[in-house]
C-alpha cells in the first residue's frame, strides 16, 4: 500500500498523516509487528521514548530532540489507535481531553467556558500557578464520584520514587501541609540522618531501610522547596560521579596499577586529584 502523501507542514496536517500511517500499520495488510502489539506490550517503549527525550534535552542535542519528540508523540498515537479499535476512545478524544484540561486548569489565562463571563483570575507567580493547579486537580478528583477522593489519589504507582515524593510534597503543600522555609527542611534532613545513625548503632537493618527512605523523602522535599527537580539533580550527580570515576581508572592505568590493586588511601588520593582537575 502507498503511505499517506507528505503533508503541507502545518502541525495539524502532519498529525493527521501520523494517525493515518498508524491506522494503516495496524490494518490487516499492515505490519505484523505493529498488529501484534497491545497496551501492555507498549509500556516499555513509552518509557524508553520518554527517557530518550529527557536525555536529548540534558545533552542539549536539539537535532536528536526533534526526532525523539516525534517518537514520543508516535507512542501516544499508537496507544490511542489500539483503544480506538476496541471502541474505547479515539485519538481525537484524547486530544480533546488534554485541551479541555489545559483550559480548565489555567483560569488565570482563559475565561472558563462553563463559568460566568469574567476576566481570567489574577496570578502573578509560578508558585501561585502550581498551588492553583493542585487545588483544581483536587476538585477534579472530588468530582469523579468516588466515595473519597483524597489529596494523594491518582499518583501513578509506576512513577519513579523520587518524582513520586516530589509530587506527594507538592500536593500536600497545596492544602497547607508544608515546611515554612527550606531551612526547616534541612533541619528535618539532619534529624533523619541522626535517626539513620541510631538505627545503625542498634544493628536494626529493617529500621535502617525505613530511615533511609525517610531521608530520601526529606531530600526530595528540599529539592521541591528550592525549585529543583530531584530526578534531574540525581541524574546530573550520577553523570558527574561517572565521569570522575572513569578518569580515576584512566589515571590508574597510566600509572600501571589498576584501581582494584590499590588500597583505599590511594583511591582517595586519586579521587581528590580528579576533583581538582574539574574545579572551575
Amino acid at each position: 500500500m502507498s503511505p499517506p502523501a507528505p503533508a503541507s507542514g502545518a502541525p495539524g496536517d502532519e498529525f493527521l498523516r501520523l494517525v493515518e500511517i498508524m491506522r494503516l500499520l495496524r490494518s490487516p495488510d499492515g505490519c505484523p509487528w505493529d498488529r501484534e502489539q497491545t497496551l501492555a506490550s507498549l509500556r516499555p517503549f513509552v518509557l524508553e521514548e520518554a527517557h530518550e527525550v529527557v536525555d536529548a534535552i540534558e545533552r542539549g542535542d536539539l537535532e536528536s530532540l526533534r526526532g525523539e519528540i516525534g517518537d514520543l508523540v508516535f507512542e501516544g498515537v499508537f496507544l490511542a489507535q489500539l483503544c480506538s479499535e476496541t471502541g474505547s476512545f479515539s485519538v481525537a478524544d484524547a486530544l480533546r481531553s488534554v485541551n479541555e484540561k489545559l483550559v480548565r486548569r489555567h483560569p488565570h489565562v482563559f475565561v472558563q467556558p462553563d463559568g460566568p463571563a469574567a476576566e481570567p483570575t489574577a496570578i502573578d507567580t509560578a508558585g501561585q500557578v502550581l498551588e492553583q493547579w493542585e487545588a483544581i486537580k483536587a476538585r477534579e478528583r472530588a468530582a469523579t464520584g468516588a466515595s473519597h477522593a483524597g489529596t494523594l489519589d491518582g499518583i501513578p504507582r509506576s512513577m519513579p520514587a523520587l518524582l513520586a515524593a516530589h509530587e506527594i510534597g507538592s500536593r500536600v503543600a497545596a492544602v497547607g501541609f508544608d515546611w515554612t522555609t527550606a531551612s526547616d527542611v534541612v533541619g528535618k534532613i539532619e534529624e533523619e540522618v541522626a535517626e539513620v545513625r541510631h538505627a545503625l548503632a542498634e544493628g536494626d537493618t529493617d529500621r535502617v531501610a525505613e530511615e533511609i527512605g525517610d531521608l530520601f523523602f526529606s531530600l526530595a522535599n528540599l529539592a521541591r522547596k528550592l525549585g529543583v527537580e530531584p530526578e534531574a539533580a540525581l541524574r546530573a550527580a550520577n553523570r558527574k560521579f561517572g565521569a570522575r570515576f572513569r578518569r580515576m581508572e584512566q589515571l590508574a592505568e597510566l600509572d600501571g596499577r589498576p584501581l582494584h590493586e590499590r588500597p583505599l588511601a590511594d583511591l582517595e588520593l586519586l579521587w581528590q586529584r580528579v576533583k581538582g582537575e574539574h574545579q572551575p
